[in-house]
């Protein structure tokens, strides 16, 4: 256990900083429960489908490859299938979501994990700075695409960060989103895309509230501050400086996956439909995050550009 997880101690949940997916999940039997984890080849996502599976959970993982997703199903225990998804790639992700409903099954929760971090110079594709492409319009596509699958109390858990408290003053900058009108800034751009995807989950929330049967959930996580292969973009400089911290402040990646498990298993998760979670608690966003006009906006440019792609 980290110093600081040592200090920081539990929160109202019972569950905080140290707390570990097995930790999060002790006793629950999982048994003919269904989850969908992007990014679960690796990290985070590949340690919140072993947990899961181990509970008894199948585990519909989806990787960016098939060499991927089929090595990590053989190496997880328990039940996992493996689906192939890109999430740069409209066309994979659209892919991804015809093969899930042609898998048929009723999904209990889909766990959006995936996701790049700082790229150190501008990339784009199909026209998009590639951070907001991928943690966001990726996951879009895929999370709309297969919104029909949940079950009647099914919970769509969506990985932000606390990095969107970097993004720009104006929260999403619709009019840059290519990012090359003016100076890239790497954790700016990033910032973007967790707010991007704390947004998502709000609006995504409010619309399920909407809904007949509206015992569905969404919610934003932060995960905590990993060392993970997602800092592969970052610089020697940075890497060398996450290597010193690691053992003082940084979550292992047990501790890691423990806010994304426990929002989309956990009996006492249920109700959190909207909120922000952080070290297995309720957590306060950024007011840009609150921004219901700002959610609604980035829903339905989001929808325009992807249609446009």
């Amino acid at each position: 256990m980290s110093l600081y997880a040592f200090f920081k101690g539990t929160g109202p949940s019972g569950f905080g900083y140290g707390s570990t997916a097995e930790d999060v999940t002790k006793d629950l039997d999982l048994s003919g429960r269904t989850l969908a984890i992007t990014g679960f080849n690796s990290g985070l996502g590949r340690e919140t489908a072993r947990v899961l599976a181990d509970r008894g959970a199948t585990i519909l993982g989806m990787a960016r490859s098939d060499e991927k997703a089929e090595n990590t199903c053989d190496e997880l225990p328990g039940d996992t299938r493996p689906f192939v998804c890109d999430l740069s790639e409209p066309d994979s992700v659209r892919s991804c979501v015809d093969s899930l409903h042609d898998h048929g099954s009723a999904l209990d929760a889909i766990v959006a994990n995936a996701g790049i971090m700082a790229l150190p110079e501008l990339n784009q594709k199909h026209g998009y700075e590639l951070q907001f492409l991928t943690n966001h319009i990726g996951h879009f596509i895929l999370v709309t695409g297969i919104r029909d699958l949940l079950v009647d109390d099914g919970r769509a858990v969506i990985l932000s960060s606390t990095a969107h408290e970097r993004a720009p003053d104006e929260g999403i900058r619709f009019d840059n989103l290519s990012g090359e009108h003016e100076a890239y800034d790497p954790w700016t751009a990033y910032g973007q895309s967790k707010l991007a995807n704390l947004l998502f989950a709000k609006e995504l929330a409010r619309r399920f509230e909407s809904e007949v049967s509206h015992d569905k959930t969404a919610v934003a996580v932060h995960p905590g501050v990993i060392n993970t292969n997602l800092t592969r973009y970052m610089n020697p400089v940075m890497q060398g400086l996450a290597a010193v911290f690691e053992p003082l402040a940084m979550k292992s990646v047990e501790q890691g996956a423990a806010t994304q498990t426990w929002a989309a298993v956990h009996p006492d998760t249920s109700d959190l439909n909207g909120e922000y979670l952080a070290d297995c608690n309720i957590d306060d966003p950024t007011e840009q995050a609150e921004d219901r006009q700002l959610a609604e906006r980035l829903w339905e440019e989001s929808e325009r550009i992807v249609k446009a792609l």
